[in-house]
């Protein structure tokens, strides 16, 4: 089973920075594709961003293009969603998941694990 445990959340003013962080379990972590997923308030989750196993790989929602940036170190296990300029509109759950299918995509039915989420607040 793997587990997925995101951290990093918390609350900053608009402009600011954060950076976010999923530790997985299990020793192979580096054959699965990860993303990040967001729900704010009264919406429906939605993609942020995606990075295939070897980290040459990246996509990213148009709303935060330029301004994240995802990133692993498969020696650590771990899996990063640098965000800088962020915006109120950027306030949500930020959640993290896992496939091992060849996939690094938006398609949320497609991963097959989920951490439990990380609280992200950007007061204007």
């Amino acid at each position: 089973q793997v587990q997925l445990v995101e951290s990093g959340g918390g609350l900053v003013q608009a402009g600011g920075s954060l950076r976010l962080s999923c530790e997985t379990s299990g020793r192979t972590f580096k054959s699965y594709s990860m993303g990040w997923f967001r729900q704010a308030p009264g919406k429906e989750r939605e993609f942020v961003a995606a990075v295939n196993w070897s980290g040459r790989v990246t996509n990213y929602a148009d709303s935060v293009k330029g301004r994240f940036t995802i990133s692993r170190d498969n020696a650590k296990n771990t899996m990063y969603l640098q965000m800088n300029s962020l915006k109120p509109e950027d306030t949500a759950v930020y959640y993290c998941a896992a496939t091992e299918k060849s996939y690094s995509g938006s398609l949320q039915g497609l991963y097959d694990y989920w951490g439990q989420g990380t609280q992200v607040t950007v007061s204007s």
